[in-house]
């Protein structure tokens, strides 16, 4: 694990689907590894073949601004790649590589970027048909497998429950230098992109907001409650948290329903996509002798780990949670192809979990699985 690289999977799977005249888009929070993953693509092609461009660089943003087949034919002379990191900073740069990838034959396209909503904007409706779009996330356990036994996972899984799994903090023996870490990325990089946007400038509102969902893992979040605790209409808070998604910091997970007498059917719960985050926000980095939360650690992290797994294995699998009004409850449900799975998590389970009376009555087909320290990699990796 030298020079904070971890083998990504979703390298193989971008070497293997990598098309000509195709724009290959890999998306993913800030300090995710994204740049180092195009260092690790480029390293088995040839220097002259490429360009490498940085989006945040106006030199390389000049290099682009003549939108015409011949100013971008001269600048790809000879070359087999286009490779972009930042792209989204580069002004029409879905125009732009729409006539690329239409006007110059055999050219490779790679391009990264950190919010969804830019690249979207400014990609997506031009590059219809022409990209395939890759989510790299925080180290996912099943990436870790390769470089921990079993042993050293156990022991691992307090901290990753605690400081999450960045890149490069993974490799931070200190644990006081975890939380510096943590606590520069929330405050310097993790909400740049969503600040910049659309003239939002009070990131006091964007905290606090993200203090309150931090504080209500596993639970449904009220956005009239939110609403009033922060000040913020309604539909501004919907807003913020859809943008906050959309920079992939957190999760949005709906309520299921095939509308049953009793079942809730219009809740959200929220996740964070690291549980490093979650702490930094709520500034607590307590070991979990000390913390009233493991639940909802262990919670925010199974998710997190199951979206990796879902996402990397290129798995549809539509999830949500159930609850009743009775308050009869599953944490985490998935759906494929008709078929569900219902699982809970439990920590440290001190009696026998049984599935609910409801969710067996309307769904006896369904499997029930309950997720705790014994069985969990089966689940994530």
């Amino acid at each position: 694990m030298n020079d904070f690289f971890i083998n990504r999977t979703i390298e193989s799977r971008i070497r293997k689907e990598i098309e000509a005249n195709k724009v290959t888009m890999i998306i993913g929070a800030r300090r995710v590894g994204k740049s180092i993953l195009l260092k690790v693509l480029m390293q088995d092609i040839l220097k002259n073949e490429i360009i490498f461009l940085n989006g945040e660089d106006v030199n390389d943003q000049q290099l682009l601004q003549e939108r015409s087949v011949s100013n971008y034919t001269r600048l790809l002379i000879n070359k087999k790649y286009l490779i972009i990191d930042e792209a989204q900073k580069i002004e029409d740069i879905g125009l732009k590589l729409k006539l690329i990838v239409d006007n110059i034959p055999d050219i490779f396209v790679i391009v990264t970027g950190s919010s969804i909503f830019d690249l979207g904007l400014k990609m997506g409706e031009p590059l219809v048909g022409r990209k395939k779009t890759y989510q790299l996330f925080p180290i996912a356990q099943m990436e870790l497998n390769k470089y921990e036994d079993l042993k050293t996972i156990s022991e691992n899984l307090p901290l990753r429950l605690i400081y999450g799994a960045y890149p490069e903090l993974v490799q931070i023996p200190d644990l006081k230098k975890k939380e510096n870490y943590l606590y520069e990325l929330v405050n310097d990089y993790l909400l740049k992109d969503i600040l910049e946007f659309d003239g939002i400038r009070n990131s006091k509102k964007i905290y606090s907001l993200l203090k309150l969902i931090a504080f209500q893992i596993g639970k449904e979040v009220s956005i009239p409650e939110l609403s009033n605790s922060i000040d913020l209409s309604k539909a501004t808070v919907e807003k913020y948290l859809n943008m906050i998604s959309k920079v992939f910091v957190l999760l949005e997970v709906k309520s299921f329903s095939k509308n049953h007498r009793k079942e809730i059917s219009k809740m959200s719960k929220w996740y964070f996509l690291d549980n490093g985050i979650r702490n930094a926000l709520i500034r607590n980095f307590n070991l979990l002798n000390f913390r009233n939360d493991t639940g909802e650690l262990w919670e925010n992290y199974l998710v997190s780990e199951r979206i990796k797994f879902l996402n990397y294995n290129n798995n549809n699998t539509s999830f949500y949670f159930w609850r009743t009004y009775d308050h009869q409850e599953i944490d985490w449900i998935e759906e494929y192809n008709s078929n569900l799975a219902a699982y809970e998590f439990k920590w440290n389970p001190l009696k026998k979990v049984k599935c609910p009376g409801g969710w067996q009555a309307n769904y006896s087909s369904a499997e029930f699985n309950l997720i705790t320290q014994n069985n969990y990699l089966d689940f994530i990796t």
